[in-house]
This record gives C-alpha cells, structure tokens and sequence, in this order.
C-alpha cells in the first residue's frame, strides 16, 4: 500500500517531487515594508505570493543579464518567423536601399 504523501507526489526520473507546485521552494528575509506590498500585489493581481516572487526575480535577473533576454527573444522569433516569399524579400530590400543609414 502506497503511503498517501507520496501517492500525492509527481516524480521527475525517479525522485518524488511533492508539494503544490513544482519547483524550487527557498527561504529569504524581506523587510517588511517589501513584504507588505508583495502581498498587497498579489491580492491585486489575484495572484500567488510565489508568483508574485518568481516574476520579480525573473525581471531582476533579465535586467542582469542581456543575453538571456537576446537568447529568449530570439526563440520565440524562431518559434513564430514565417518564411518570407520572393516577393516581400525583394520589396524590403528596394525600400532600405532607399533609407540612409
């Protein structure tokens, strides 16, 4: 008979992942004037104070580091680019010939 707390659990490989969400959970020290408008936030964004955090964390690091920002940017053209007909290929090289740079 499987133990409930681990029945409840996923499993990534072999190791069981348990809790409400995956991933890493960790603890900081705020002061508590930070903590009092993250939470304020998350009530008005109807959000998790977790994902409150992740997304801040998110935007400090892409401001630290640019080429994790190009690196992602350029994904999602690669995962949305069209390729473009003759046509449109030779209309966009008459028109920059014509811009001065």
């Amino acid at each position: 008979m499987l133990d409930q707390s681990v029945a409840a659990c996923e499993y990534i490989d072999t190791t069981p992942v348990c809790g409400n969400t995956p991933g890493m959970k960790v603890a900081v020290s705020i002061p508590d004037e930070v903590f009092a408008e993250a939470e304020s936030l998350a009530k008005r964004l109807k959000a998790s104070r977790s994902e409150i955090y992740s997304r801040a964390l998110g935007e400090f690091l892409g401001r630290h580091a640019p080429d994790r920002v190009t690196e992602q940017m350029n994904q999602v053209i690669a995962s949305v680019a069209e390729q473009t007909d003759a046509f449109s290929q030779r209309a966009a090289r008459r028109v920059l010939r014509r811009v001065e740079w």
